[in-house]
């Protein structure tokens, strides 16, 4: 099979961010007096975007301690966690081993690629800026981008259209569910890694198409047929 086109989830497959994510988190809720969240935790909530993320930590910690429902206000701390966001954005985070070399193999054979998170788009530019990552894509797509976001068919498909392609011969690549789900919505090959954030759930539970280790397996796995360009 011939894959001219290979989209790439952001957070947990390309870059790891966690920790700068988590302390944005903690430093919104150091102010209220809540005690510091365990990055594993926060983590397991990646994945819809910093505003979604926030708002199921806040409706875990209202169950928790009710109490802090009069005192903790939503929207005083969405505003804080953005700010904070702003600061720590691409200061801690890391790409993934391979990411870069992958990435440059893919581009230089022809192959079109494409970066589908559902961050907030300037966010996900800080952190492909920071990783020096960024040049490597022809297009960046974010959460914010389109009417809608990962897993929604049209997300994929709005790639696959804009780099003149055909979904029989694109392949999406993440750590989740969600970016398996965007994958076989859009009819596009669903693969995966399996290292990323996949709320602590083996990703194989959500049956992509192929688990490759790492990212260079993934190069691997394209280069191996020829791509007509």
């Amino acid at each position: 099979m011939v894959y001219d086109i290979v989209s790439f989830d952001l957070d947990g497959t390309l870059v790891d961010t966690a920790a700068e994510i988590a302390e944005a988190v903690n430093l919104s809720l150091d102010v209220h007096g809540v005690a510091r969240r365990p990055t594993a935790e926060i983590t397991h909530l990646i994945g819809d975007g910093s505003r979604q993320l926030m708002l199921k930590l806040l409706a875990r910690l209202y169950r928790e301690q009710p109490a802090l429902a009069e005192t903790v206000r939503v929207e005083a701390v969405l505003e804080r966690f953005e700010h904070l966001l702003n600061a720590t954005i691409g200061s801690m985070c890391a790409p993934y081993a391979g990411a870069h070399e992958a990435l440059s193999r893919l581009r230089q054979a022809g192959v079109r690629l494409a970066c589908v998170t559902n961050k907030e788009l300037r966010h996900a530019r800080r952190v492909l800026e920071a990783t020096r990552l960024e040049s490597l894509f022809e297009l960046v797509v974010g959460g914010d981008s389109l009417p809608h976001k990962k897993p929604h068919a049209s997300v994929l498909r709005h790639v696959v259209e804009t780099l003149d392609g055909d979904t029989r011969r694109a392949a999406h690549v993440g750590d989740s569910s969600t970016d398996v789900d965007a994958a076989r919505n859009a009819g596009v090959a669903a693969w995966a890694v399996p290292y990323g954030y996949n709320s602590g759930v083996p990703i194989a539970d959500s049956q992509p198409q192929r688990i490759f280790p790492g990212l260079m397996q993934v190069a691997d796995f394209v280069l191996a047929n020829p791509h007509g360009h």
